[in-house]
């Protein structure tokens, strides 16, 4: 079995790319349905974000389930598999283990450190977790990542250093429009992220801030928490009138503020330019916009370069690279343990059906034996048994956790003539209805993979030339 990440984010792809592949909560769970019934990947987790899709798998076979994830990804998105191979990366094992965990901290995240990917990787788990699709290894990878990125946040001072996409977008904003205390900013969306925009317009000084949303409840219950006033979704073009600043992000499937409203609203107030801070993705704003004079536009591209910095990496982030690196050590040397357990738990199968058939022969023989002689009996032999299999037993887990879990439990095997199908029957207590059959398909014919082109951090030509290596 292999761990395997598959995506793409705002670190391989244009923000044009992660358009193609947003993806509504129904078509995620049809992503998932989809892998989980194929023959390669046997549990799968998906998680969306405004600039990530990356698909978690336990698959059976790389190659195959490589080749299973991007068609199905394509065919539930509808994107030109040809043009998105490019800014796919995979990661496989180790990597993908170090990966996860590098996400779960915000270390991957556009903007450094951010906490909000830890309720969105909790998210993609629950949703498989109803869906069906996760088992005891993503379920596993995903609770360890999850411990990791609090404890990141709790131990490291990595909250400190995390700029916001909200507060780089408003400090951008105050540029055009000059101080934000005195300025009128809006927050359109009552999500997580505009309660993030609310909140942080309120800390920096906003002079009026003002919430609409499609749902009225919602955007009442947010503007009551920041003493802010609500407006019903449908005056959103006398909202933009009073803005100075715009903060959006819907997460609708259609443009929210069309160039059109942007038009009407300057007409109004032509002498004040206009932010909008478009957070979204897909896009809220209509980009035409850009071409209204007075208007500036600041999406989640132009904030990427705001984040980027001046590459200097400050001690907190040393500190979480050196808490993730800990971590995955850690994680691996239990997943090795874990798949030597199996045969350990074979090789005492065996042992304890070859002392109940040594017993039955000697009581066959000695048909007289009292019953607490039996017991006698049949306790000193287990006791035997039970103390020459404990040190190798043990051993073997310890031997397994420092690395070679496969090289010790084919010797098991070997030594002991354990058949693998015995093996294999002790190697989950799931019942096997809940994943799709074990099949073979043999290697996906993965030569179109060659010329994909860098994509970062890893692209899938990287990956499969490195398999093939291994």
């Amino acid at each position: 079995m292999t761990l395997l990440v598959l995506g793409l984010s705002h670190r391989s792809a244009p923000i044009s790319a992660l358009e193609q592949v947003s993806l509504r909560p129904d078509q995620i769970d049809d992503l998932r349905g989809r892998l989980v019934l194929g023959q390669h990947v046997r549990e799968a987790v998906v998680v969306g974000t405004c600039n990530r899709l990356e698909v978690y798998a336990e698959a059976e076979t790389f190659h195959g389930a490589v080749t299973e994830i991007t068609t199905a990804l394509a065919e539930v998105s509808g994107a030109d598999l040809t043009g998105l191979r490019p800014h796919l990366y995979v990661h496989h094992d180790e990597r993908a283990v170090s990966h996860t965990f590098h996400v779960a901290c915000g270390l991957d995240s556009m903007a450094l450190g951010e906490g909000q990917i830890l309720g969105q990787l909790r998210g993609g788990l629950r949703a498989a977790q109803h869906g069906g699709e996760v088992g005891p290894q993503l379920n596993s990878l995903f609770q360890r990542a999850l411990r990791v990125g609090k404890a990141a946040h709790s131990e490291t001072g990595i909250d400190d250093v995390a700029v916001g996409l909200v507060e780089a977008g408003l400090l951008a904003g105050e540029e055009v429009v000059g101080p934000l205390p005195g300025r009128h900013v809006l927050v359109v969306g009552a999500g997580a992220m505009s309660s993030l925009a609310a909140a942080t317009s309120t800390r920096l000084g906003a002079g009026t801030l003002t919430i609409t949303n499609r749902t009225p409840h919602k955007s009442e219950h947010l503007a009551a928490s920041y003493d802010a006033d609500s407006v019903p979704f449908e005056e959103l073009g006398g909202a933009l009138v009073a803005a100075d600043v715009v903060v959006t992000c819907t997460g609708a499937s259609a443009q929210v503020i069309s160039a059109e409203q942007v038009q009407q609203a300057l007409a109004q107030r032509p002498d004040r330019p206009l932010v909008l801070i478009d957070l979204a993705l897909p896009h809220d704003v209509d980009r035409d916009v850009l071409q209204i004079p007075g208007v500036t536009l600041v999406g989640l591209e132009e904030l990427g370069l705001l984040l980027a910095g001046d590459g200097q990496v400050p001690a907190q982030v040393e500190a979480v690279r050196e808490l993730v690196a800990e971590e995955v050590a850690s994680f691996l040397a239990d997943r090795r343990r874990q798949a030597v357990a199996p045969t350990v738990a074979a090789l005492r199968s065996r042992a304890a059906a070859v002392v109940e058939a040594e017993l039955e022969r000697l009581r066959a023989r000695m048909p007289d034996l009292d019953e607490a002689t039996d017991r006698q009996v049949a306790l000193t032999v287990h006791r035997v048994v039970e103390k020459l299999l404990h040190a190798p037993s043990v051993r073997v887990k310890e031997l397994a956790g420092a690395g070679g879990s496969g090289d010790y439990a084919d010797a098991l095997r070997e030594l002991f003539d354990l058949d693998p199908q015995t093996v294999a029957a002790v190697s989950t207590a799931d019942d096997d209805a809940a994943y799709p059959p074990d099949a073979t398909r043999g290697l996906a014919d993965l030569a179109d993979l060659a010329d994909l082109g860098p994509g970062l951090p890893t692209t899938l030509a990287e990956a499969v030339r490195r398999q093939a290596a291994s």
